[in-house]
């Protein structure tokens, strides 16, 4: 078990805080796939209460990172390529819709926080921390989820991001992606700062595609290996 004193956490809002490092700590694969969390470990990690881990799991669950076997208890969710190829397929529809809506309504303040946040995007290099790359990207939806003026897209594009955290967290770590994902992300702004909600909308699948070729190979190359380490078992 991991000694790791600064996941512990001090009063504020605690569950949210436990929340926030127990998604971070899945997102970033210190927990991997299928990895058994027991309550007294999270416990022990955390420092928390049992109420207030059961509190977090419930939510991390409701997001898709966690899943709960009865009898057995919260395990991390693993996601096959079969099942990311349905979600990127969903999510690049539902992005190119925020992205269209973000060109039509978003206001000028807006625009330019999306570029702002891209610029911080397209300064980093690759080998840069997972964290920060997803934390940029996250700030970058959320100024376009805001911005295209739709709930509904805004709530199902929020949840599908929060279930392939952890696969984006992987490619966009990949040195060979981040550079790619710039330039598609700046064809993402340049087409809204023209107010093209066509260009926008082609930019922002043309993305999701990337992001899942990306995916799926890791999630395949991944497959293989576990395949070959059960054929070298069982030898």
């Amino acid at each position: 078990m991991p000694d790791d004193l600064s996941l512990r956490v001090t009063p504020q809002p605690v569950r949210r805080q436990v929340e926030e490092r127990l998604r971070d700590a899945i997102i970033t694969s210190r927990f991997a796939p299928g990895e058994h969390l027991s309550d007294r470990m999270l416990c022990d990690l955390f420092g928390v209460s049992r109420g207030v881990i059961r509190e977090a799991v419930r939510l991390l669950e409701a997001e898709g990172l966690i899943h709960v076997v009865p009898n057995r208890g919260p395990f991390v969710a693993y996601l096959s390529a079969a099942e990311a190829t349905q979600v990127y397929e969903v999510r690049a529809v539902l992005e190119a819709l925020a992205g269209q809506g973000f060109a039509e309504r978003a206001a000028a303040e807006e625009i330019a926080e999306l570029r702002a946040v891209y610029e911080e995007l397209a300064a980093t290099r690759p080998g840069s921390d997972r964290l920060v790359l997803l934390g940029l990207k996250r700030r970058f939806y959320d100024v376009m989820l805001r911005g295209c003026r739709n709930a509904y897209v805004a709530r199902m594009l929020d949840q599908l991001l929060n279930r392939n955290s952890q696969l984006r967290a992987t490619t966009l770590s990949d040195p060979t992606r981040l550079p790619q994902t710039i330039i598609e992300i700046r064809r993402i702004v340049e087409a809204v700062e023209r107010r093209d909600r066509d260009g926008a909308w082609e930019a922002c699948r043309d993305h999701v595609m990337q992001a899942a070729r990306v995916a799926l190979r890791i999630l395949n190359e991944q497959a293989a290996m576990a395949s070959r380490a059960a054929e070298t078992a069982a030898d």
